[in-house]
């Protein structure tokens, strides 16, 4: 088991990997949180990890907006998830759509990055498939600066969520 004193403890290269899948696909915000050591509480080194990515020029936080997958799409129907990403869809269900259910996230998921530049982003661990798919309808329907900073929020969730259970805290 991870502690946050072993995390505080560990040089930038090993922070960095061990910390790195928090924000998917996208190592720098742990590596560039780092030096803010030491970290009093989880919930400071994640709002630390948060700072780093709010404080982050807008085409570094777009290049991690889409490194996240398309909810059920065609990485998941492959096998081509992360492990992290694999689990938290499935948590959902998404990983047991009907061939109807799964042709509406394909729908959805192709509008939704027509109309953002973006996949659409939600912390599935905290829903389920049938909200996630009246998530998209309602939220299709926003500006895009709006779903641009409701996608970092959904990130910041989800980057909790495995920072609690890399510590398997939830402090």
């Amino acid at each position: 088991m991870t502690t946050l004193t072993d995390l505080n403890s560990l040089d930038r290269g090993a922070f960095t990997a061990t910390l790195g899948h928090l924000f998917e696909h996208s190592p720098w915000v742990a590596e560039e949180t780092w030096p803010l050591r030491p970290f009093l509480s989880v919930a400071q080194l994640h709002g630390e990890l948060c700072a780093t990515l709010r404080g982050a020029a807008r085409e570094r936080q777009l290049a991690l907006v889409r490194a996240h997958p398309d909810l059920a799409g065609r990485l998941a129907q492959q096998n081509q998830l992360t492990a992290e990403s694999t689990r938290e869809q499935a948590s959902a269900g998404l990983n047991h759509l009907t061939t109807a259910e799964l042709a509406g996230f394909q729908e959805l998921n192709a509008a939704y990055v027509e109309g953002f530049g973006f996949p659409f982003i939600i912390c599935a661990r905290l829903s389920n498939k049938s909200a996630i798919l009246a998530a998209m309808q309602t939220r299709i329907t926003h500006a895009a600066e709006v779903e641009f900073a409701t996608a970092l929020g959904e990130i910041e969730k989800i980057a909790r969520l495995r920072l609690n259970d890399l510590l398997q805290s939830v402090s």
